[in-house]
């Protein structure tokens, strides 16, 4: 069982910056792809951005559009999801997720272990 924990997010203006955490406790955190997905309030969880295994390959959602930076540190067991230029429409809760499959996986169906979330509001 993978325990993932978020941090990082908070209320910023739009334009703004926020970097997002996500510590797990699995000490075999590098078998796992890792993916940040989030969820406004009446909408389906979307989405962000995934990384593999080894730190080498990124997928990013449609709408990101350069805007956030996907990375994972393995000696640490923690991955981050630096975001720039927030928009209000970026508010939302923002999760992170686990999964022992191979390649990058984009849908939530996908991953196998999933984190609390952590708020993220932008104003406008």
């Amino acid at each position: 069982q993978v325990q993932l924990v978020e941090s990082g997010g908070g209320l910023v203006q739009a334009g703004g910056s926020l970097r997002l955490s996500c510590v797990a406790s699995e000490r075999t955190y590098d078998r796992y792809g890792m993916g940040w997905f989030r969820q406004a309030p009446e909408k389906e969880r979307e989405f962000v951005a995934a990384i593999t295994r080894s730190d080498v390959i990124t997928y990013y959602g449609d709408f990101v559009k350069g805007r956030f930076t996907i990375s994972r540190n393995n000696a640490k067991n923690t991955m981050f999801l630096q975001m720039n230029s927030l928009k209000p429409e970026d508010t939302a809760v923002y999760y992170c997720a686990a999964t022992g499959a191979s390649g990058l996986k984009t849908t939530t169906s996908q991953y196998d272990y999933w984190g609390q979330g952590t708020q993220v509001t932008v104003s406008s």
